[in-house]
């Protein structure tokens, strides 16, 4: 019986062969990789990696995909986590002792942001992620210092993690098809994470993006004096997208030090 992808999970199924063998390519399985998929949908991903991996996980909120991955893999093969990744607790994943986490996954486009700062907090438990995202989010991911499209979530992510936009996927690829373009990023947690409180390094950030069109000095007002703006590297003239990770953390740091 064919599914019905439903919109309020935001599931948009991959069926094109040629970028699931591109996808499983880039992702490199080994067999005894502790793998965990969110979203499998209708597994197409998932039967791709099973072909190299002896097992894996994966975390399925739709309990009509649950029934069906039931039926068709075995125990042996694959464990169910029925239930919202936003809640999921990664950490719980049995890994053997030397090896990190492994996540990959076709990400609800309606909630990749709070899924990925959600995985952020396991980000010492885990090896490299790999996810199909709106192209445009990618973009956002790994944006530079100066381009339009950095931001909070550029900042954010870049301090946990080495990111890449490895190949764009056409909304074709997909059943429905999207309105928009796709991408694959490849995400591996820094090995040396700069030194900061993440929350106070979130509430710097979110303050300075709040009115991105004004400079960093009236964006900061309130929070730091124009000296301390200096002091930690910045032109308080300077938009805040001009302002690089590095600066952002010297900020966090004059307000709550580690």
């Amino acid at each position: 019986m064919k599914h019905v992808a439903r919109k309020r999970f935001g599931q948009n199924f991959l069926h094109d062969n040629y970028v699931l063998e591109n996808i499983t390519a880039a992702i490199d399985p080994s067999p005894d990789d502790t793998m965990v998929e969110i979203g499998p949908g209708l597994a197409a991903m998932t039967k791709g990696l099973l072909r190299t991996l002896k097992h894996m996980h994966v975390v399925e909120l739709d309990r009509d995909l649950v029934a069906r991955l039931q039926k068709d893999f075995a125990r042996e093969q694959l464990t169910i986590h029925a239930g919202d990744a936003l809640k999921f607790d990664f950490g719980a994943i049995p890994v053997p002792a030397g090896q990190k986490l492994r996540i990959v996954g076709n990400l609800p486009y309606n909630i990749s942001s709070p899924l990925l700062f959600h995985l952020a907090t396991f980000a010492d438990r885990v090896q490299d992620q790999h996810f199909m995202l709106q192209k445009e989010v990618v973009e956002r991911m790994v944006a530079e210092p100066g381009s339009k499209t950095y931001g909070r979530l550029s900042v954010m992510l870049q301090w946990r993690y080495d990111m890449t936009l490895l190949f764009v996927v056409p909304p074709e690829a997909f059943d429905p098809p999207p309105k928009v373009d796709s991408a694959i990023v490849r995400m591996i947690p820094v090995a040396r994470q700069l030194p900061c409180d993440g929350a106070t390094l979130e509430a710097v950030v979110q303050q300075a993006f709040s009115q991105r069109r004004k400079v960093i000095r009236n964006c900061l007002a309130g929070m730091f004096t124009e000296e301390q703006i200096v002091a930690a590297g910045i032109d308080p003239t300077h938009r805040p997208e001009m302002v690089g990770l590095a600066q952002y953390v010297a900020l966090a740091n004059l307000l709550k030090p580690v």
